[in-house]
């Protein structure tokens, strides 16, 4: 495969062919980001992603299941290229059955349900969505770039059309005091109205290089503590509704490794973080600290 810059897909996406579709994100304004910052951003011509489709149809043959629409917002493809791109995929690998790729949510605004029926149709089965937080005044701070009916909207679209949706958020983004308590429950209840396939969460680490780094470092955003770390995620569970909503935090940077159904993990997670913080006792599993995890 040929790729430029350095590669980012969801852990999910381990075993799946990766076609760099566009160079770097769309937006990449986002200050607890450190990816694609070497990178300038841009769409590849369509031939060259044929020639790459070619390529790993000489390498794997029929072996390829799977395949990742990188890089960080392939969804901002114009819909009539993306169709293409998906038809050509299934066309060269007959045993294909899971095309995902990352969504952000001004991309996915751009577009009507009804394309996104199209690219469900075509064989775009799950999509990737950084939702981060609920809590429009989170969602400012951070430069998201969208407020939190944007971010529903956006959501509603890939879900309405059948496309699997993974709901990315960040326990922490809000920082300490009450902004950790409304950022969880705000997000709770975004995600109960957005209905996800799967909630994935991550755990906020400042990166070196980003703004969320300079603002920690220059005091302007406190991190908080494990413990609050486990109170917000404990807000977060106690408000989340749907019980067939699958949990993901295993992620490096989380402190607690969920996964399951919401009914299946609830109470016995609440459990666990209950006796934590009772106990304040260190036997977690994971720490997040500054800079890499």
């Amino acid at each position: 495969m040929r790729y430029e810059g350095d590669i980012y897909r969801p852990p999910p996406e381990a075993d799946a062919y990766i076609l760099q579709c566009t160079i770097g994100c769309s937006y990449n304004k986002c200050t607890y980001c450190s990816m694609y910052k070497d990178v300038r951003y841009r769409v590849r011509p369509i031939e060259d992603l044929k020639e790459d489709i070619r390529m790993a149809k000489a390498a794997f043959g029929d072996k390829v299941e799977k395949v990742f629409l990188s890089d960080g917002d392939a969804i901002s493809l114009p819909t009539e290229i993306l169709l293409e791109i998906l038809s050509e995929l299934y066309t060269t690998f007959p045993k294909l059955t899971h095309v995902s790729t990352y969504a952000g949510p001004q991309s996915t605004l751009d577009k009507t349900l009804d394309e996104f029926k199209q690219l469900k149709k075509a064989g775009l089965s799950m999509t990737y969505l950084g939702v981060e937080s609920g809590s429009d005044a989170v969602l400012k701070a951070v430069r998201k770039g969208v407020n939190s009916a944007e971010m529903l909207a956006a959501g509603q679209n890939i879900v309405g059309a059948g496309i699997k949706l993974v709901a990315m958020v960040m326990i922490g983004l809000g920082g300490s005091s009450e902004r950790s308590k409304r950022h969880a429950l705000e997000t709770a209840q975004l995600i109960n109205q957005m209905n996800p396939y799967l909630l994935g969460l991550l755990t906020t680490v400042p990166m070196e290089g980003t703004a969320l780094f300079r603002q920690v470092t220059n005091g302007d955003f406190k991190l908080l503590d494990p413990y609050e770390v486990l109170e917000e995620m404990k807000i977060l569970l106690e408000n989340l509704a749907h019980d067939n909503l699958l949990i993901d935090s295993t992620h490096a940077s989380n402190l607690l490794a969920i996964k399951g159904t919401l009914s299946d993990v609830k109470l016995s997670t609440l459990d666990h973080i209950n006796r934590h913080l009772l106990t304040k006792d260190n036997d977690l599993i994971g720490k997040a600290y500054l800079g890499h995890f």
